[in-house]
């Protein structure tokens, strides 16, 4: 399995149709605000897509985000859509995703990283915990979770080590098609 970013990747539409075969309608809905260039315009613009594929197939995917479904808030950056194919599932495929974004979060200096969500007991595991109560852009109440990324220590020098060779690999694609004069 290989950790890889929408954005950067090749072959996006066929990304795209992977994602949209998801049994989660907010993971069908991702699919199409991709499709249709607008998840930026509602999460912002240095939202990146961190898929965790098998060979062409799909295994995992959220989103890594500047917003959320909670808006405004000053809180910030936010891992969002965070979905797993039932085939995969008790693999422990969200916790590498959400790995990938915690290291992008650390490497960025971002102290914390936040999930809106309705699942009780899932981010625990994985070092979250709960922090209050926050309404939704529609009106929803939903959870919200925080996990801390700057205590120094291995998990944050892994975090960062992890973190560089994704920022990198997502940089080199950005820059690929770029005319630099």
């Amino acid at each position: 399995m290989k950790m890889q970013e929408f954005f950067s990747s090749d072959n996006k539409e066929h990304w795209i149709e992977e994602m949209s075969k998801c049994d989660w309608d907010p993971g069908k809905w991702l699919s199409e605000l991709i499709r249709k260039n607008e998840l930026k315009d509602i999460v912002g613009r240095g939202a990146l897509v961190p898929m965790l594929t098998d060979g062409d197939k799909l295994v995992a995917f959220s989103t890594f985000a500047p917003l959320d479904e909670i808006q405004p808030t000053e809180l910030t950056p936010w891992v969002g859509f965070v979905y797993t194919f039932p085939e995969y599932r008790g693999q422990h495929c969200a916790g590498k995703v959400l790995d990938w974004c915690e290291s992008m979060a650390t490497v960025m200096g971002k102290e914390n990283i936040y999930i809106s969500t309705d699942h009780i007991g899932l981010y625990e595991k994985y070092g979250y915990s709960f922090m209050q109560m926050m309404t939704t852009h529609s009106g929803e109440e939903a959870r919200v979770y925080k996990k801390s990324l700057q205590e120094a220590g291995p998990d944050k020098d892994a975090r960062m080590e992890r973190g560089g060779v994704w920022k990198a690999e997502v940089v080199a694609a950005a820059k690929k098609d770029l005319d630099m004069t």
